[in-house]
């Protein structure tokens, strides 16, 4: 009787405790048994859409896992998953006002964006460089002086490219791109001279066109490596939580190199076509010690 009666108590004591712990985007979804995924429409292999116009990728399997341990924690397997599609320009935004509850695709996380947002564990680890035609014979960033560079409106590597072109007084003159398809297109077309983005993004990029052999990525980098996150809405400590233990979950697990290999190192939808991107040794040593820190030095100490 003595035991049940302190069970009893102890239930009633704990029971409120946890209902209010739950909090911010946990509670949204328990609420409204949603789950809104933004991505990103042209941001391979991370996330894309088919040629079924689904949206797919490496960035989204892993958000995917996020919303399964969602639902194991709030005992919802009936969870509806919604994909919204953003922008470099709209997702922060978006993430912001309560539109969306994670972000799945290629975004750097950095000491700028930590301010207005969260991310967790980082999924790769890339830096900016520059593509350019072989025959445009450009191989240094200083050998962009005075030439049409083109980025993404609202990227990382826009705001690296603004710096460098301060800095060394370049007069490079900067045209942002819709989105990731639009700025190789440019490059293409002749419109630009060269196209700052993240290497592996470039080397896909280069990999998707119709003559890779006449493109080059620079040996030089506006950066160090820089971490890509899953965004998250900040100060929500339960749901940021949750994310790290099922990425690092993830990411500790041979699960990883099964995960990679499928959308870096095999023939991917719609076309085919193998990016052929190993994985990095930073990157390795970054999934066996899980770190969701904007710093690059600590990926590279790793």
């Amino acid at each position: 009787m003595r035991f049940g009666a302190v069970l009893f108590v102890f239930a009633l004591v704990t029971a409120p405790v946890a209902a209010e712990d739950l909090g911010g985007t946990l509670e949204k979804v328990k609420d409204t048994k949603k789950i809104t995924l933004g991505y990103q429409e042209a941001s391979v292999p991370f996330s894309y859409l088919d040629g079924d116009q689904k949206p797919v990728g490496f960035a989204l399997d892993i958000c995917l896992r996020i919303v399964d341990a969602v639902k194991k924690q709030l005992a919802l397997p009936d969870i509806a998953v919604e994909f919204i599609p953003v922008t470099s320009s709209n997702r922060i935004p978006l993430m912001v006002n309560g539109t969306l509850d994670l972000h799945c695709s290629a975004t750097t996380n950095n000491a700028d964006r930590q301010k207005q947002v969260a991310f967790t564990n980082t999924h790769f680890l890339s830096a900016t460089r520059f593509a350019a035609k072989k025959a445009q014979k450009l191989n240094t960033i200083d050998d962009l002086k005075g030439k049409s560079v083109t980025a993404v409106a609202g990227s990382v590597n826009l705001n690296q490219l603004a710096k460098i072109n301060t800095q060394r007084n370049l007069g490079i003159n900067i045209l942002p791109a819709k989105d990731q398809a639009e700025g190789f297109l440019m490059l293409e077309t002749d419109r630009a001279q060269a196209y700052a983005l993240d290497d592996v993004q470039l080397a896909i990029a280069i990999a998707r066109s119709k003559e890779p052999a006449v493109y080059m990525i620079s040996d030089e980098a506006f950066s160090k490596a820089e971490p890509y996150g899953i965004m998250l809405r900040k100060d929500d400590a339960p749901f940021k939580a949750l994310a790290d233990r099922a990425t690092a979950e993830l990411y500790q697990s041979p699960e990883i190199e099964v995960l990679y290999k499928k959308w870096l190192q095999s023939p991917v939808p719609p076309n085919g076509i193998n990016f052929n991107v190993p994985m990095s040794p930073a990157l390795r040593n970054a999934f066996r010690k899980p770190s969701s820190s904007f710093d690059p030095d600590v990926y590279e100490a790793n």
